[in-house]
């Protein structure tokens, strides 16, 4: 189980990945609040830029650092505040019903309740177009990765290309397919989530559903060896775009 370390000023110049093991950066200092708690980490990013992420948003796992998804974090308070402020809505008229409260007690608390609700159903709408960009985004990044492992069979097909650097081009592939996947079926629970939340006439949270994804394990190749036939089509099929 991940514990924040007492002393998270060991973990500076530490890399940080994201939850499907993506590279994001190192950790270059941290911010405290008067207390001396932690309040938030300072990153390096891959690229250059920094950023200043909430602590919270950090999990420690013995030398490894992870970056929580922020849509995901945003849609769990969404999905745990909605309903909680409704039940206590109906709650509230429920005690009006059977006049165990005042009327203009219970306009003032349900009008209270009513603003509050109608601002999280807001944000929630625009994390859920968020999202949706993000499920595009993926999907876009699938085309490009099924299009690279089809030129890139082809091109080892044809000898273009040598069996160590085949091996060593399929599997950064295949690593990111996974990961790309992994990342756009949490997208898609995570807005069938929120989808729930703002559609439904009484707000349920569902839990999300896990996606098995099945990987092609590239065959060992020497010199007596002759490679099967690529097996592109299941990386075309998988991802939903045929066609060169």
């Amino acid at each position: 189980m991940s514990q924040t370390p007492s002393n998270l000023f060991l973990s500076i110049g530490k890399p940080v990945k994201d939850e499907y093991g993506r590279s994001v950066g190192r950790i270059i200092s941290f911010a405290t609040i008067p207390n001396g708690k932690f309040d938030s980490a300072f990153i390096e990013l891959t690229d250059g830029r920094f950023t200043k992420q909430p602590i919270e948003n950090l999990t420690f796992n013995g030398a490894e650092i992870t970056l929580l998804s922020k849509i995901k974090s945003k849609a769990g308070v969404f999905c745990d505040q909605i309903p909680f402020i409704w039940r206590k809505d109906q709650a509230l008229k429920d005690l009006n019903d059977k006049k165990k409260i005042s009327s203009d007690l219970y306009q003032e608390l349900h009008n209270n309740f009513g603003t509050i609700l109608g601002q999280l159903r807001k944000d929630a709408q625009i994390l859920l177009d968020e999202t949706a960009q993000g499920i595009t985004r993926c999907e876009e990044e699938l085309s490009v990765l099924s299009y690279g492992i089809l030129h890139l069979e082809l091109e080892h097909e044809i000898g273009k290309i040598n069996d160590d650097a085949y091996r060593s081009a399929f599997a950064v592939l295949q690593e990111n397919l996974k990961r790309t996947t992994n990342e756009k079926n949490d997208l898609e629970n995570t807005r069938n989530r929120l989808s729930n939340i703002l559609t439904g006439d009484s707000p349920v949270v569902t839990m999300p559903i896990e996606k098995k994804i099945s990987t092609y394990v590239a065959p060992v190749v020497n010199d007596t060896t002759e490679l099967p036939e690529p097996p592109v089509v299941v990386y075309v099929k998988e991802v939903g775009k045929a066609g060169i």
